[in-house]
């Protein structure tokens, strides 16, 4: 059973790391391409802020994914197992086509189809908008719509008070200034994807501890086990992720030090806000919601809408694709291991 487990952690920790360059894209495209950092001291820049997020945060969203979203009691080894590869593999294909996608959904309906397939609709969490805190399917869902559109707002918004603010000031002056604060912006935006997205794994390490009776399935994560996520978050953050860079920082619209500021900032804004409420959001959408957001102050012919309209599409059908892939990899799965 341990040889097992330890596997299932180490599955877990190369999801972690595969996030950690595919999510690269959220902490450094606006950076790198307005060129305030170089391609390889930007991904260090993410990678240690990510780390730095472990001293930070709690753990309430690792919880919210260890009991927030099927019923504990029908978590085993197996269906974590399926979940994991289901949502590794989503990662990867979106990866290699250079779409910008949720790992944390593509986790969530990895866990959701898994758990699923063994024991039915039954096992999942509703949860409800007067608790959000406490987990459950409501709340990620009414946040796969609030983290984007409350990342347009907010980029819209500080955009807008930038342009009066400096509206008297030459392109050069604002151009030094953004591209200092735009180190400051990527940090914070860094420390909240760090905070919101390696806890989520640390969730699935807990699960499986609670599934093979190492922990109780009422008791919190083990710090260790958030501290390796966040070592291997940071890892995967300074191998890159250049093809999502691609689209993130140079497709969607083109961005300047101004623009870039404004987008993280309203990014950061959002993530340490569903930390705060304990709830696993998609960093990938939130951060395209800024870009979007922060673009259309220029008018919509700014934004490269058939860009964002296949990055839409690809967040629609993440979590029914990742889900579906791990109930069809749970029962073989559960033959395979019987914890």
């Amino acid at each position: 059973m341990l040889t097992v487990v330890v596997l299932v952690i180490v599955l877990a920790l190369a999801f972690d790391y595969i996030n950690g360059f595919h999510d690269a894209a959220n902490s450094i495209a606006t950076v790198v391409s307005t060129r305030v950092l170089s391609p390889k001291i930007a991904v260090i820049w993410a990678a240690v802020f990510n780390f730095i997020a472990y001293f930070i945060f709690t753990s309430g969203v690792a919880n919210t994914i260890k009991q927030g979203v099927v019923d504990p009691k029908q978590v085993t080894v197996a269906v974590v197992t399926a979940g994991l590869i289901a949502s590794i593999a989503w990662n990867l294909i979106t990866w290699w086509y250079g779409i910008p996608s949720s790992s944390s959904h593509a986790l969530v309906g990895g866990l959701i189809g898994a758990a699923v397939a063994k024991a039915g609709f039954g096992v999942l969490i509703t949860g409800s908008f007067s608790a959000m805190t406490k987990g459950g399917i409501i709340p990620i869902g009414l946040f796969i719509v609030v983290a984007p559109l409350m990342g347009f707002v907010l980029g819209f918004i500080f955009m807008v008070i930038t342009y009066w603010v400096f509206r008297r000031s030459s392109p050069s002056r604002v151009g030094g200034i953004f591209r200092k604060l735009q180190l400051v912006s990527a940090a914070f935006y860094s420390l909240g994807h760090g905070g919101n997205d390696a806890k989520k794994t640390a969730g699935i390490i807990g699960a499986v501890l609670a599934a093979a009776g190492f922990i109780g399935k009422d008791k919190g994560v083990p710090e260790w086990a958030v501290f390796a996520c966040y070592a291997a978050m940071g890892l995967g953050t300074m191998a890159g992720g250049w093809r999502i860079v691609k689209t993130m920082g140079q497709k969607i619209c083109q961005l300047q030090p101004v623009h870039g500021f404004s987008a993280e900032a309203a990014g950061a804004v959002t993530l340490f806000m569903a930390t705060w409420f304990k709830i696993p959001v998609s960093t990938t959408h939130t951060i395209t919601g800024s870009i979007v957001g922060v673009g259309s102050t220029r008018g919509l012919h700014a934004v490269k809408w058939g860009v964002a309209g296949r990055v839409v599409w690809a967040w629609v059908l993440t979590i029914p694709i990742s889900a579906g892939i791990a109930a069809i990899l749970y029962h073989p799965m559960a033959r395979l291991i019987k914890v």
